[in-house]
């Protein structure tokens, strides 16, 4: 049995989505990711804006993948790169709704992230050490996850 625990909740502002078209690799499109917060036990603090985005791709078999790089500027002034892959699908009506702002039970999707952190810091090195997942919410305003830390 895979134990975690809590690392931290993310929580992302996303106010634009550039439509890239149709690739051969499917529908690409870019998110900006104007900044966040993220809240947790062991550190807490928010998103740096730029850099950030994901870059998604939305296969022919109905599947989002996410590939995303973050900023996070702890409350002590500390800096942690934060890359994550992620997978989002579910029934069409649902992702429809979704894709259309509406707030959508997040039991009746799929939504989870790997995500990998690499810091220079002393205080935060241990992070360069972990592996760890996350479940998603997709919200109007930007997704919203809860990442934990695999011991």
């Amino acid at each position: 049995m895979i134990q975690t625990r809590p690392l931290f909740e993310l929580r992302l502002q996303v106010p634009t989505i550039v439509d890239v078209g149709d690739t051969p690799l499917g529908r690409r499109r870019i998110a900006t990711v104007a900044g966040g917060e993220f809240t947790g036990e062991r550190l807490r603090g928010t998103v740096v804006g730029t850099p950030a985005g994901d870059w998604l791709l939305q296969r022919n078999d109905g599947v989002t993948v996410l590939d995303v790089r973050l900023l996070l500027r702890t409350e002590d002034g500390e800096l942690i790169y934060m890359s994550y892959r992620g997978l989002r699908h579910g029934p069409a009506d649902v992702m429809a709704r979704l894709a259309a702002g509406e707030v959508v039970d997040p039991a009746s999707y799929y939504f989870r992230i790997v995500p990998v952190f690499e810091t220079a810091s002393k205080k935060y090195g241990w992070l360069n050490k972990v592996v760890a997942v996350g479940t998603g919410r997709r919200e109007p305003s930007g997704p919203i996850y809860k990442v934990e830390e695999v011991l």
